[in-house]
């Protein structure tokens, strides 16, 4: 392995993320002769930027992360997946799923997997615009668009800022397949051989247990990047998003992303899928 090797690491400023990296971006775990870069962004300019192959290390949503498979590879660790996770979709008014047809909807960006989730439930011909994640709520409440799928701490201000929920996606994945839901995950060039791979998974796992040995040491680190977040809508965001497939995801994880892919091939929503995908 070479000495002092650079790897770019890119994630989202969400605290879930923070959380996970945090040990690892401030030196708290021993990285032995690997060295970081971080670089953080919203979860679709992560998809971009891996698309654009900026990247050593990833976090991409799961429905970006097919189309990036030749040249990235999944790591069993970091990922946002469980149960009780997935997007809503939200408006100003009550309305059915099925209602959406013809509405104007806000998404938080082409290839996440928010979006994926909206079109095997919803339909494919659905009339949708990108934007930031944390612009959606506003936009609905402007009236600029009928309805929206949010992601992340909105799940938690909603119903707050006087808005409806239309649909829990992650819960028609539940009920249609007993599964935790995947919604995004670390990739690492595959070209970086198995050792530095293998490094890490291992690194990653380590963040996460520093994090969770120290909140007090990680938490200015979250709070710095969670922009002026309620410090309770954080700890739940980590709470939610931080789950046992997070540190590894497992058989039943590795299921449901095989699941997830082999419904959206089924409706056309994407198109094969590699047996390569995992570590």
């Amino acid at each position: 392995m070479t000495m002092g090797k650079i790897l770019s690491l890119h994630y989202s400023p969400c605290p879930n993320d923070t959380f996970i990296f945090g040990g690892l971006a401030g030196g708290h775990v021993n990285a032995g002769d690997l060295r970081f870069s971080v670089h953080l962004a919203d979860v679709e300019e992560l998809n971009q930027r891996a698309f654009a192959r900026e990247a050593d290390v990833i976090k991409v949503s799961y429905h970006a992360f097919l189309q990036l498979s030749s040249d990235y590879v999944l790591l069993d660790s970091g990922s946002a997946l469980g149960k009780g996770v997935g997007p809503l979709v939200i408006a100003r008014e009550p309305m059915a799923l099925h209602e959406l047809q013809g509405r104007r909807i806000a998404i938080p960006g082409e290839h996440t997997t928010a979006h994926m989730l909206l079109k095997l439930f919803a339909g494919k011909e659905l009339d949708t615009t990108a934007l930031v994640f944390s612009d959606i709520e506003g936009a609905v409440l402007r009236g600029e668009f009928d309805a929206g799928v949010i992601i992340h701490e909105n799940r938690f201000t909603y119903a707050l800022r006087g808005l409806v929920k239309v649909a829990d996606l992650g819960e028609y994945w539940e009920q249609e397949t007993g599964l935790p839901i995947p919604l995004g995950g670390i990739v690492a060039r595959r070209s970086l051989g198995r050792a530095i791979l293998d490094q890490l998974e291992q690194l990653i796992r380590e963040s996460i247990d520093w994090a969770v040995a120290h909140p007090g040491k990680a938490l200015p680190y979250i709070r710095a990047h969670a922009q002026e977040m309620d410090e309770q809508v954080m700890m739940d965001h980590i709470g939610l998003y931080v789950t046992p497939y997070t540190r590894s995801l497992g058989e039943e994880g590795r299921r449901a992303i095989h699941e997830l892919f082999r419904r959206a091939a089924q409706q056309g929503i994407i198109s094969g899928e590699r047996d390569d995908l995992f570590r």
